[in-house]
This record gives structure tokens, sequence and C-alpha cells, in this order.
């Protein structure tokens, strides 16, 4: 797998900060893409749940609509939309 493009979100909660990372990949033969969700504390990626709020959402929605590739990747509200392979 390759990362072909990245959203980093920074959050806190209290005085804990990280960052929502969001990463559109793909095999390497161009063949299938895929969206990733992870979080990062310290610089240090994580996996396990990962939690936005709407204005992180908001934030996530402003990133996509720079980013037509991704955008197409997450586009889940239309017929056929998401990173289906």
């Amino acid at each position: 797998m390759r990362v072909v493009d990245e959203i980093r979100l920074a959050q806190h909660a209290g005085p804990k900060r990280f960052s929502t990372v969001v990463q559109l990949i793909e095999t390497l033969d161009g063949s299938a893409r895929f969206v990733r969700f992870s979080y990062s504390t310290d610089g240090v990626g994580r996996r396990g749940p990962v939690t936005l709020r709407a204005k992180d959402v908001e934030r996530l929605r402003a990133a996509l609509a720079l980013r037509p590739e991704f955008q197409a990747a997450l586009d889940l509200c239309s017929p056929g939309g998401g990173a289906a392979a």
C-alpha cells in the first residue's frame, strides 16, 4: 500500500492534544483505493477508535473540498460512491 494523500485534523480533549489522520491509500499497482482513519499522539500513529466532533467533521469536509480524488473516495451519499474496490 502507498499513501496517496493525507489530512490531519488537530484536536484536543481538555489538556490532551492529538490529531485524527485520514489517509487515501492505494495498492501498489493502483488497482484499488481505500480510506484509513487513525489518530496520532505525540507524533506517533495509533490504531483504535476515532471520534470526530461536528466541528471536526466540518473541517474534514472543508479539507476534502480541496482534494477531489480524496472526496470521491469518501463520497458515501451518492449511489456507487465510496472507496469500495
